[in-house]
C-alpha cells in the first residue's frame, strides 16, 4: 500500500500519513477523556447505601444528577467523537489502496 501511495507522489503519502496520525492520536485523546469521565459518574445500583437512611436534601439531590447527567452527556459526546474519528481514518485508508 504504501508503494502504491509512493507512486501517486509524495504529497498524497504525507496527507495520508499525517491524516492517520492525527485520527489515531485525536482518538486515543478522545478515549482517555471518556474513560475518565465514565469513572468519575456514580454507579446506578445503590449496593451497601441503600441499606442506611440518606440525609440529602432535595437540592443535593438535584444537584449529583445534574452533574451525572453533564458526565453523561459528555461521554456520549466522545464516544460519538470516537466513531466519527474511526470511520474517517477507516475511509483515508480504503481511499489509500
Amino acid at each position: 500500500m504504501a508503494n502504491r501511495l509512493l507512486a501517486m507522489g509524495d504529497t498524497l503519502f504525507t496527507l495520508y500519513m499525517t491524516i492517520s496520525v492525527a485520527c489515531l492520536v485525536l482518538i486515543f485523546l478522545t478515549a482517555l477523556v471518556a474513560i475518565i469521565l465514565v469513572l468519575f459518574q456514580k454507579s446506578n445500583s445503590d449496593g451497601i447505601q441503600g441499606i442506611t437512611a440518606s440525609s440529602e436534601t432535595f437540592f443535593g439531590k438535584n444537584r449529583g444528577k445534574s452533574i451525572d447527567s453533564k458526565l453523561k452527556k459528555w461521554s456520549w459526546i466522545c464516544l460519538g467523537v470516537i466513531a466519527v474519528l474511526a470511520i474517517v481514518a477507516y475511509v483515508v485508508g480504503l481511499m489509500a489502496q
